[in-house]
């Protein structure tokens, strides 16, 4: 067994990384930095022009006949600082400091996310331990949207064995991550002067959160809720809508939403009556949510038809979780937020997060919202889309680390997909057959200045990669 004592080597390294400013954007310095300590020592070195780096490590004596294995990581960090802090990300390093077992950097984020990879990855050039032959891959500009590994030309990597050292919580393995897609949806609502005392109707008090990681927790979307009161209450009234608008990000679970009706004698009453059957529905899950209803003046507003018809598409809709993976219980594998919902220059837009670790389920929904809102008059579009990393069982790379890990630490490893895009995810979409695992220490706090690595979790995550290249 590989010694958990993490190497000075490894730390020298990311203290030399530390001293080369490396936020996303800015990654020309690092790539040829460790384009210069691979090549220093012989070996064969791909470098692009978008910063990517590709080091070809030979197989240990009586490795050579072993399937190549990946270890990957990001040499972008995110760049963040205290008020006071005198750091000039373009231009200097970082300010390291030590406490016992933690390493941070004073005043700033540390980019031990993911600068602990690209030195470990570095380390074992010079280490003796056995290990077939590696192809060391460092991605640039992870932070801001994976455009690295996006643009990287992936055709010269013969691995099809992937460790990515870029997850922060130790005893943790990620096995599988959604893909994801931005759909944007547009229907006509053109609106005409009126002059009628209206409604201000809020529905507020909903937690929110991420639309991946917590959209599994129960958390309602005020948004979708909203439409669904109003077509329920368009039904049997006259609607008129004049205003709507809730979300601000198509990443975030709405937490409030506000619309401005005209709408005809007795429909207060109705609203009223359905709005409270849907609190009393909805606080077993968000305790705060409230609905507001107050006297507004409406000067212009859609017709009866329109409002109607586009309430009634968007509450045919799916929203939230619609899949869980099987294998893994309690873990997410496709969902839909509608973040923002905004009428503005006489359109209803309507902006969807879908995400699944299941390519085919992403599509599927994304047909669904597209070819709904076509069929009503509308319009759909779509953007920022990246490919899911589907579980894979039976993982043999997933196997052998579970058993290094309980051999270490004692425990078996908690098994994860994240409900999120992990650039695994983009190395699955362009090497088909991957066999591919995440893992890393634990970071405390990352992009914040309140970030730590723990070193003694660093050391036993090093002695986890070594360990498993030894046993491949």
């Amino acid at each position: 067994m590989v010694s958990s004592v993490l190497p000075e080597k490894v730390l020298d390294i990311f203290t030399s990384l530390c001293t080369i400013p490396h936020g996303s954007g800015n990654t020309k310095a690092i790539s040829d930095f460790c384009a210069d300590y691979a090549r220093s020592r012989g070996l064969s070195v791909q470098q692009d022009d978008h910063d990517n780096l590709i080091i070809r490590l030979p197989a240990s004596a009586g490795y050579e006949d072993h399937p190549t294995v990946i270890l990957q990581g990001h040499v972008d960090m995110v760049c963040e600082k205290d008020a006071d802090s005198p750091v000039n990300f373009e231009t200097d390093g970082l300010r390291l400091c030590r406490d016992g077992d933690l390493l941070f950097a004073e005043g700033t984020t540390l980019g031990g996310d993911d600068g602990i990879a690209v030195a470990m990855g570095l380390a074992l050039i010079d280490t003796d331990i056995p290990h077939p032959p590696v192809e060391l891959v460092f991605t640039s500009d992870e932070e801001i949207g994976m455009l690295g590994a996006s643009a990287m030309d992936m055709s010269s990597l013969s691995g099809r064995i992937l460790m990515n050292i870029d997850s922060e919580e130790e005893g943790v393995l990620t096995v599988a991550c959604a893909g994801g897609e931005r759909v944007d949806l547009r229907l006509p609502m053109p609106r005409s002067e009126v002059a009628f005392e209206g409604l201000r109707v809020t529905l507020g008090g909903f937690a929110g959160g991420h639309s991946g990681t917590e959209i599994g927790n129960n958390r309602e979307n005020a948004c979708f809720e909203l439409i669904k009161l109003l077509f329920a209450l368009s039904k049997s009234f006259d609607v008129r809508i004049s205003e709507l608008h809730g979300g601000s990000k198509d990443n975030a679970i709405p937490r409030e939403c506000v619309a401005v009706l005209a709408v005809a004698p007795g429909g207060e009453d109705v609203l009223n009556t359905i709005g409270e059957e849907l609190c009393r529905t909805l606080n077993a899950h968000e305790p705060d949510a409230f609905l507001r209803i107050e006297r507004a003046a409406v000067s212009v507003a859609a017709s009866v038809e329109d409002s109607h018809r586009a309430l009634g598409v968007l509450a045919g809709l799916p929203c939230g979780v619609q899949s869980m993976v099987p294998g893994l219980e309690g873990q997410v594998q496709t969902s839909l937020n509608l973040g923002i919902l905004r009428l503005e220059d006489e359109e209803l837009r309507a902006s969807y997060l879908v995400r699944s670790s299941v390519n085919g389920e992403r599509d599927d929904l994304t047909a669904r919202l597209t070819d709904a809102v076509c069929a009503a008059g509308g319009h759909a579009s779509t953007s920022g889309r990246y490919p899911a990393w589907e579980y894979r069982p039976g993982s043999r790379l997933q196997e052998i680390l579970s058993d290094v890990w309980q051999e270490i630490s004692g425990t078996r490893p908690e098994v994860l997909s994240i409900h999120a895009g992990l650039e695994c995810g983009v190395f699955s979409g362009k090497l088909p057959g991957l066999d591919c695992v995440s893992f890393g220490p634990n970071i405390h706090d990352i992009h914040t200045t309140r970030e730590r690595l723990e070193l003694s979790s660093a050391g036993r995550c090093w002695a986890l990669m070594c360990e498993t290249l030894r046993r491949l």
